[in-house]
């Protein structure tokens, strides 16, 4: 047993010696190493021909060491604990492996039993293609209107008998637009597709016939066969059953139902999970392709989560932070032009303009609407129509015709609402950060995120390779 163990260490070292060679790492991140293949593999990816920023794998680095200091800042987080995020990685990781467990050999179990059942349900007496000419009856016909329907389907039959063409007369007169539009012409079907009054009379027709008017419970029908056949051969449909089976989702049928057996083989040791998991590390180890796709869904997901909560949806909330950062960088905001702040309204009476104005006059811009609301639309009428925010020329062309002297700018009326109006006031200039809340959330993320990142290089080490950087890309 100990020379067997000491066989087993002695071989699981020149693996490890022969796999570093193959493969050599290229950065340690906070104490994770990092192979060759795998940095080749986002570079690879994040750099390919309908790149526009391309980088060169020296300024790549950079990109590529802030992406793992993040994920590690996620795992130290123990964001990869959280039930949310394992269920969605979980899912990704699924659709991934669930496929792997059909084969070819499957799908065309699947496509043979599907047509041997649509044998079975054809029957013996086949397909038929048939048409027909409808006069309908109506449900709770009278007995004129019954008498009616029967003299017009026995005039029509009157008129194919003396030879007038089946096709044309039933575009004229058959009260059924579908096949009416196609010269009556219904389309291959089989028994227990029709109802029983039609179908009998139709397999009774041999190619060429015509039938003597039928009634079912839709009226009255002249029905004409033209083609009679069984199901062709299983090779013939082949193609289009598998076509039809991968739009309805078999794959996904196939696979729940061999997890279903692989939890019963088990006696319920394992679960769909435990056999998904198994999968998709079998998957991995086979192909580094796969491992570093999955991975990169899972640390993607982590990074998204680390960095909203860090950056992103906390600078999009903190009002006063955004506040401090626009008066800090407020020269950097400007506009080549003006812009009207106030609104575009349309009211029902003349006496609501000088209303509105007066409503708004002594608020915070960002409270506009709701008064509004409660002043004029607080009950089942609506007084007015409102348009508000920050507008450029070109924006809104009742302000561009009222504000910026736009004269021929071609206002739309209003239906209900007749007259038109504007209130604010021009600024030549962003007032508050409420103005440009968009380019300051965006600075102020950007700002955060470098701090973040500097931060991150101070708390975890790392070291680049530079030697097996310059074969990325390079070696056989």
């Amino acid at each position: 047993m100990i020379k067997f163990l000491f066989t087993a260490l002695l071989l699981t070292a020149t693996i490890g010696v022969q796999g570093q060679k193959s493969d050599p790492i290229v950065m340690t991140v906070a104490g994770v190493d990092v192979p060759r293949s795998e940095f080749e593999y986002s570079y690879n990816k994040n750099n390919t021909d309908g790149v526009i920023d391309k980088k060169t794998v020296e300024e790549y680095v950079e990109l590529f060491v802030n992406y793992k200091l993040k994920v590690q800042a996620a795992l130290d987080a123990r964001l990869d604990t959280t039930k949310a995020f394992q269920a969605e990685f979980a899912q990704y990781r699924d659709q991934q492996v669930r496929p792997t467990f059909v084969t070819d050999a499957d799908m065309l179990a699947e496509a043979k039993q599907t047509y041997d059942e649509t044998v079975k349900n054809i029957g013996p007496d086949g397909l038929v293609m048939a048409g027909h000419i409808l006069i309908l009856t109506p449900q709770k016909a009278s007995d004129a209107q019954l008498q009616e329907a029967k003299r017009r389907i026995d005039s029509v039959y009157n008129a194919l008998l003396a030879g007038a063409d089946f096709e044309e007369l039933a575009r004229r007169v058959s009260q059924d637009p579908g096949s009416a539009a196609r010269g009556g012409m219904l389309g291959w079907f089989s028994r227990n597709q029709m109802v029983k009054e039609f179908e009998d009379a139709a397999f009774a027709l041999q190619p060429g016939e015509m039938s003597k008017p039928v009634l079912s419970p839709f009226g009255w029908h002249i029905i004409k066969m033209k083609e009679r056949k069984q199901l062709e051969p299983f090779e013939f449909h082949k193609d289009n059953i598998l076509r039809f089976l991968e739009q309805r989702g078999i794959r996904n049928v196939i696979s729940e139902r061999k997890l279903e057996a692989g939890v019963k083989a088990s006696a319920g040791a394992v679960t769909k999970e435990q056999l998904l998991e198994q999968r998709a590390d079998s998957m991995a180890a086979a192909d580094p392709e796969m491992r570093y796709l999955i991975k990169e869904y899972h640390d993607g997901l982590l990074l998204y989560e680390i960095s909203n909560r860090t950056i992103w949806d906390k600078a999009a909330k903190d009002e006063a932070a955004l506040e401090r950062y626009f008066k800090k960088h407020k020269k950097q905001y400007r506009w080549d032009e003006p812009r009207f702040k106030g609104m575009a309204y349309h009211v029902k009476e003349q006496a609501d303009v000088k209303a509105v104005a007066k409503c708004v006059k002594k608020l915070k811009f960002e409270d506009w609407n709701e008064a509004l609301r409660k002043a004029f639309n607080n009950d089942s009428i609506i007084r007015i129509r409102v348009e508000k925010g920050l507008f450029k020329k070109g924006d809104n062309a009742l302000i561009d015709r009222e504000e910026f002297d736009v004269r021929d700018a071609k206002v739309d009326s209003v239906k209900g609402y007749p007259i038109d109006a504007t209130y604010g006031k021009m600024i030549k200039k962003p007032q508050d950060y409420t103005d440009v809340r968009g380019l300051v959330i965006a600075d102020l993320q950007n700002e955060m995120e470098q701090r973040w990142v500097a931060d991150l290089r101070r708390r975890y080490a790392v070291t680049v390779n530079e030697e097996v950087l310059k074969t990325v890309n390079k070696h056989e």
